[in-house]
């Protein structure tokens, strides 16, 4: 069973590697090096989670951004919509943002 995606479980996994199938012969592992989370505005509708996660990876293969299946050895496996940001020689950096309403379980 997937773990409930908060900003909060995520921060718990920084530094780790989570994995995704581009195709049936290509795996990647992404590092999860950053989560950055977002404060509401008084403007803002309240009862929100809204927060980012960062992953870096190799330069090669760029993963387009698109919805991915993701495993997690303690998280396990659910989907996330990745959107690359920046590739250079040392690796690609990827985005992952999440917006929804808190459940009163959080």
């Amino acid at each position: 069973m997937a773990a409930i995606l908060t900003a909060n479980e995520f921060s718990k996994h920084l530094n780790t590697n989570f994995r995704t199938t581009l195709d049936a012969e290509t795996k990647a592992d992404l590092e999860l090096v950053e989560v950055k989370v977002y404060t509401s505005r008084h403007e803002e509708q309240s009862g929100m989670e809204r927060f980012s996660i960062y992953f870096t990876g190799p330069a090669d293969p760029l993963l387009p951004q698109k919805l991915y299946a993701f495993g997690h050895d303690e998280m396990g496996e659910f989907e996330m919509f990745l959107v690359p940001l920046s590739r250079n020689e040392q690796g690609s950096r990827y985005e992952a943002v999440f917006n929804y309403f808190k459940s009163s379980e959080e």
